[in-house]
């Protein structure tokens, strides 16, 4: 093996048998060596500029971001992340700053919401994908003020609000200062009132 095929295969290693098109030329890599590892058995095509080992399972989360690399994760999908909900998302919502194009993401069903930029970046977040990448998603103060703004399903949102006051990582005042600004604050303050 090349020493290029050495250095992809160490990458692959550190990210969990995920590579991208992006990072192999990042490290100076020519990115035809991903396609002589294609051609060769070494690793899969899995989308676009997204490639893996041939035993990693599929990680769609990681996969539809990397696409869709402005989306970040939210709403119920930012719930089942966090783990507030036990419902498996059948769509994944992804949240994009004012004047991006939709179309494609709406086209790999996905849910897309649409903000200002002033709220795009609030509350964005790290979070580990169930297969182990790191993703972008709201974090939840600003999910549990997007899924009320939105009127979610109530069930969803009671479940979520249960689950987030019992929790010892909950932060009301960050809560509160999300909902003022994102204009759910009266209520958000119902929901804290009855569960508090």
């Amino acid at each position: 093996m090349t020493d290029n095929g050495q250095i992809i295969n160490q990458m692959l290693a550190e990210n969990n048998g995920f590579i991208t098109s992006e990072q192999v030329t990042d490290a100076g890599i020519p990115r035809r060596c991903l396609s002589e590892m294609t051609d060769a058995g070494a690793v899969v095509r899995v989308d676009r500029g997204v490639y893996a080992l041939p035993e990693v399972w599929e990680d769609e989360l990681f996969i539809l971001q990397y696409r869709f690399s402005k989306g970040i994760y939210s709403h119920e999908t930012a719930l089942y992340l966090h783990g507030m909900t036990d419902r498996t998302p059948h769509r994944y919502n992804m949240t994009f700053p004012h004047g991006y194009n939709t179309g494609n993401a709406k086209k790999q069903n996905i849910t897309a919401k649409v903000v200002l930029p002033k709220f795009y970046g609030l509350g964005i977040t790290d979070i580990v994908s169930p297969a182990g990448h790191t993703l972008k998603v709201y974090d939840i103060e600003r999910t549990l003020c997007d899924i009320v703004k939105n009127k979610s399903d109530i069930q969803n949102i009671n479940q979520a609000m249960k689950a987030y006051t019992a929790s010892k990582n909950k932060d009301i005042s960050k809560l509160i200062g999300y909902a003022e600004q994102l204009r759910v604050k009266a209520r958000i303050l119902t929901y804290m009132e009855v569960l508090l």
